[in-house]
């Protein structure tokens, strides 16, 4: 039997736009501030910019770069610039001048978009970078700034205009075909750059719909920043359910709280560090709501407390697990029916572990580095966590080296270590850097971290390890107080010991605000500095 036109379509989410279109053209798809968007109205506005890429000179297989926060224009993008055939590449806003012009180099990108907010930056990595793209301005009355960049170029509805609403938009042949281009943090050297397939993409919606149990027509907030792994896919998925999606451009705790109860937001998502921000809100800003608010975090493994918090302002919080390389979540703490019968702390406990397999991905294993075989169900003996699947990235961008080692035996390794419980919910435990071997004993900094997270004067809290001549190394705690905490290291240090094993607290702790990342994890290379 033959594939045919008839029975074998290449996999895409650009077909998410046009199905939402086609049926819900009436509905509203995009809220920013006072702009509105139906989604007959956004496609019309896709096929326009991808005509006027191609008009640009942008062919197939081409990197369109965009450095921008959560705006309309960047939701646009992630289905302009592959209707044009090429590949979006999306920039973490929080990057220095020459990571950027790295990128900007290692990608090839022949068109930046930029907000014009960011043009300072931008301006200086384009002298830094041997690749010079054609800039298309963002001018965002609604920015937090004023712009200060020279840049002189055509602004975004400007370039929009010269496109043409009959366009053909341009169907990759091949679902394998990359759709976009995403940069890892780059903490242990240069970023790499993480190649996703339209085949991917369109599994990563499916199963989000699933294992989220999306409705039609969901009210999303779009607080995760859109270069993260494409914003988690979820710009994609709301085109499949044709749900409303409000643009955050910054994520003020206050502003959030609004904009749930202004659009009736339904679902949204973030780091923990995001729900922390919300949960230690003043009483003055937080708001109750009469509907179930849906939120999914990922990013970093959530202090219980938090969850637990949350949970009692009435929100309902999914974890999941994943990494820039698997499109994003492949894990979900999915819960389960007897879960309800137990308190509120045990609910906390169970959700916010890594958990079980979405539905899209094909395997999630734990497996010990040195035998290569499965770890018991045992929720005791440590191993790494390897995935297998069609969301698992197409490799790294110029780097096939890296390649090989991030795919050997067959599974992708994530560098995360973790136990399976005996129900078979996976747990980490930490990252293979993160897990302090002090006198031959390993200690979990996340471990360390649920228990500092317990002091009602403890706002964030990292533990790294910490050079000891005596033990080779051992936690050493940095903390963010709650506002008009006064608590000593001497308590704190204490607190844990009444809480864990003696040898498992830590042996300094520092107080003062935490490194974070733009998408809101903590960077414990920067601490590990502080200390080295």
């Amino acid at each position: 039997m033959k594939k045919t036109l008839a029975n074998f379509v290449p996999l895409t989410p650009i077909s998410f736009l046009h199905r939402a279109a086609d049926v819900f053209g009436h509905r509203t798809a995009l809220i920013y501030e006072d702009k509105e968007l139906t989604w007959g109205a956004l496609r019309e506005r896709c096929v326009r910019m991808a005509d006027a890429f191609v008009g640009l000179g942008i062919a197939e297989g081409d990197t369109v770069a965009v450095l921008a926060f959560n705006t309309p224009e960047m939701f646009e993008s992630h289905f302009s610039v592959p209707m044009a055939g090429a590949v979006l590449n999306t920039i973490n806003t929080r990057l220095d001048a020459q990571t950027i012009a790295y990128i900007l180099e290692d990608g090839n990108a022949k068109v930046l978009i930029v907000d014009a907010e960011l043009g300072e930056v931008a301006e200086a990595a384009l002298v830094k970078s041997a690749n010079k793209p054609q800039v298309i301005l963002i001018n965002d009355p609604h920015a937090n700034s004023k712009p200060t960049t020279a840049i002189i170029a055509p602004d975004y509805e400007s370039v929009l205009s010269t496109g043409s609403t009959n366009f053909e938009w341009i169907r990759p042949e091949n679902e394998w075909s990359p759709i976009s281009l995403n940069y890892t943090s780059g903490t242990t050297g240069r970023p790499k750059g993480v190649v996703y397939h339209h085949r991917g993409s369109y599994l990563m919606s499916m199963g989000t719909v699933i294992g989220w149990q999306l409705p039609n027509h969901p009210k999303y907030l779009y607080s995760v920043p859109m270069f993260h792994c494409n914003g988690w896919g979820h710009a994609w998925t709301m085109a499949a359910v044709a749900g409303t999606v409000v643009c955050l451009r910054t994520f003020i705790p206050e502003v959030v709280f609004s904009k749930i109860e202004e659009h009736g937001i339904t679902h949204f998502g973030g780091a923990p560090i995001m729900l922390n921000m919300l949960a230690n809100a003043p009483d003055g800003i937080k708001k109750s709501f009469n509907h179930t608010v849906h939120v999914m975090t990922a990013g970093a493994p959530p202090p219980v407390k938090a969850l637990e918090n949350m949970m009692a302002m009435g929100f309902d919080v999914m974890h999941v697990y994943g990494l820039t390389e698997t499109y994003g979540h492949i894990l979900q703490a999915a819960p389960q029916a007897e879960w309800q019968s137990k308190s509120s702390d045990e609910q906390a406990q169970l959700r916010s572990r890594q958990g079980v397999r979405f539905p899209m991905t094909e395997d999630v294993s734990v497996i010990d580095q040195n035998s290569g075989k499965l770890v018991p169900f045992d929720g005791e003996t440590i191993g790494e966590i390897v995935i297998r699947g069609n969301t698992c990235m197409m490799g790294y961008l110029n780097n096939p080296e890296a390649t090989d080692e991030a795919f050997a035996g067959g599974w992708f390794h994530s560098g995360d270590l973790a136990v399976v419980q005996s129900d078979g919910y996976i747990q980490i435990k930490d990252r293979s850097k993160d897990i302090i071997i002090s006198g031959g004993e390993n200690i979990s900094s996340i471990e360390v971290e649920n228990v500092l997270y317990k002091h009602p004067d403890v706002g964030e809290a990292a533990v790294v390890a910490m050079p000891d001549e005596l033990w080779g190394e051992v936690p050493c705690a940095f903390v963010e107080l709650r506002p008009e905490s006064v608590i000593t290291e001497d308590l704190l240090i204490q607190f844990c010991k009444e809480n864990m094993a003696k040898f498992k607290r830590p042996k300094k702790i520092i107080f003062g605000p935490l490194p974070k990342t733009a998408t809101g994890k903590i960077q414990k290379h920067t601490l590990r500095a502080i200390i080295s």
